[in-house]
């Protein structure tokens, strides 16, 4: 299991300590891998529209193939949707 994120190194650690999550982080930092699996999408805060990264989750198999994919994530609730899938 792998965590993606466009935050730096030292800003993954820091979560992955506070979290303690169990796996490892990517530092994705020139989004190459954000944009080669569709992530970033167009976002709206207080009317205005920019690029972001959405929260998605992907499996992917043995074989390099995605398995499933979860387009909208929320937080409290994916971990056991995730685990029931696997």
């Amino acid at each position: 299991m792998l965590g993606i994120s466009a935050d730096s190194p030292e800003k993954q650690k820091k979560f992955q300590d506070k979290y303690h999550l169990p796996y490892s982080l990517l530092a994705d930092t020139d989004k190459k891998i954000c944009q080669a699996f569709g992530v970033i999408k167009d976002k709206s805060m207080y009317g205005r529209i920019f690029k972001g990264i959405s929260r998605m989750t992907f499996v992917i198999g043995p074989d390099g193939k995605i398995k499933k994919i979860w387009p909208t994530v929320k937080p409290e609730e994916h971990a056991a949707e995730v685990l029931a899938a696997l």
